[in-house]
C-alpha cells in the first residue's frame, strides 16, 4: 500500500512539473515576437501610419478632404502657426534631396521617438512625436521600412519660419492657449488655472 501512495504521488508531482515545463516553454513561445518579412513590415508600417494619422498633415489635401495619395506623404505647404513660428509637415517620401531618403531606418526610429532629425534639429509641433515615442521597437521599425518603401517625390516644403512671423496665407493661426491648455513648467501649480 505504502508504495501505491509514493508511485501515485511521486507520479503526479512529475506530471504537474511536466504540465509547468510546457506551460512557461508555449508562455516564453508567445512572448518572443515573430519575425517579419520585410513585405510583412511594410504592410504593418502602412497600417499604423494610416492609423496614426500622418497623412492628416504629410500627405497634400488631406486635410481639405481630397487627400491626394499620387504624392503619399510628401509633405505640405499648409502652415501651422503657433508660440514655436511656423512649420510644414515635411516630405516623409526617400526623396535624396528633399525627403528623408538620407535618412537610415535607425535615423528614422530615433526621430519617432526623441523628436530629434539625424542632424540634430528639434522637430517641431504639431508633429505628436511624444505620443510615437511609445512604439514597440518592431512597430517602429515598420514605419521606417514604410517609409523607406515609398516612391521619392521631390518637394520641398516651406523652412520653419521663426516665432513672431507674418502668418501666410496658407497658415493655419493656433489661437494662444487658455491657461489650462498653455505650456507649463516642470512642478508648476496646475490648480491655479481653476
Amino acid at each position: 500500500m505504502r508504495w501505491t501512495r509514493w508511485t501515485a504521488a511521486l507520479s503526479s508531482l512529475a506530471a504537474l512539473a511536466a504540465a509547468a515545463a510546457t506551460l512557461s516553454c508555449a508562455k516564453t513561445a508567445e512572448q518572443a515576437p515573430a519575425v517579419m518579412t520585410e513585405a510583412q513590415k511594410v504592410e504593418r508600417g502602412l497600417y499604423l501610419t494610416t492609423v496614426e494619422l500622418c497623412n492628416d498633415c504629410h500627405t497634400p489635401g488631406t486635410l481639405y478632404g481630397a487627400p491626394d495619395f499620387e504624392r503619399k506623404l510628401s509633405g505640405s505647404e499648409l502652415g501651422w502657426v503657433g508660440p514655436w513660428g511656423t512649420t510644414y509637415a515635411r516630405n516623409l517620401t526617400p526623396d535624396m534631396e528633399t525627403g528623408i531618403g538620407k535618412w537610415s531606418e535607425d535615423d528614422i526610429v530615433k526621430a519617432i521617438r526623441t523628436g530629434q532629425r539625424p542632424d540634430g534639429t528639434v522637430i517641431q509641433p504639431p508633429m505628436p512625436w511624444q505620443m510615437l515615442s511609445n512604439l514597440s521597437d518592431e512597430d517602429a521599425y515598420a514605419i521606417a521600412a514604410y517609409l523607406k518603401s515609398l516612391p521619392a517625390i521631390s518637394h520641398k516644403v516651406p523652412d520653419k519660419l521663426p516665432p513672431g512671423s507674418k502668418p501666410g496665407k496658407n497658415d493655419w493661426v493656433l489661437p494662444v492657449p487658455s491657461a489650462w491648455d498653455a505650456p507649463r513648467a516642470a512642478g508648476q501649480d496646475t490648480t491655479a488655472a481653476h
